[in-house]
């Protein structure tokens, strides 16, 4: 092979082409963002996500049921949560959105981090896989250190 030649890692035996459009998933991933995190309506997550999602973040228990725990507490702590999509991309069974986390920090819940008033507002991206059109797998780089140090769970560098 020559040097500088591009060569694209497999993907494990687990991830397989889907039977959804990537535009398909787009919209369920859209209507997933509409509904649970600009409505916070978590009695909607089973209409949009298996029982057994894998959680790839450790701050949240595995399945639906430790999604929808996780983000109870994240909406209680922040009741004006928003996350705004700046970008969608998908390829195959995988959707990948850049969003912007807004929303003021009232509230208990949050990691146990007492409520600040502070305004919040962070960068993430998340990356879903997708089967028979629902959220099975998930990954996410959120922008924690502006996070936390909104909730003055940290203090800014140089302080």
């Amino acid at each position: 092979m020559a040097a500088g030649t591009f060569v694209q890692d497999e993907r494990p035996a687990l991830w397989g082409e889907t039977s959804m459009s990537i535009e398909q998933n787009k919209k369920v991933v859209r209507d997933f963002y509409e509904v649970v995190f600009r409505d916070h309506d978590l009695s909607a997550v089973s209409r949009f996500m298996h029982d057994d999602y894998i959680q790839h973040n450790p701050d949240a228990d595995q399945g639906s049921r430790g999604f929808i725990e996780f983000h109870k507490g994240f909406f209680a702590a922040i009741p004006d949560f928003h996350a705004g999509i700046i970008q969608m991309v998908a390829e195959d069974d995988l959707v990948y959105v850049y969003n912007r986390i807004t929303g003021t920090h009232t509230g208990e819940g949050f990691l146990d981090h007492k409520p600040t008033g502070n305004r919040i507002e962070f960068d993430a991206v998340d990356m879903f896989r997708l089967r028979d059109g629902k959220l099975c797998e998930h990954w996410d780089v959120a922008d924690t250190r502006a996070l936390f140090t909104q909730v003055g769970a940290i203090q800014k560098i140089g302080k």
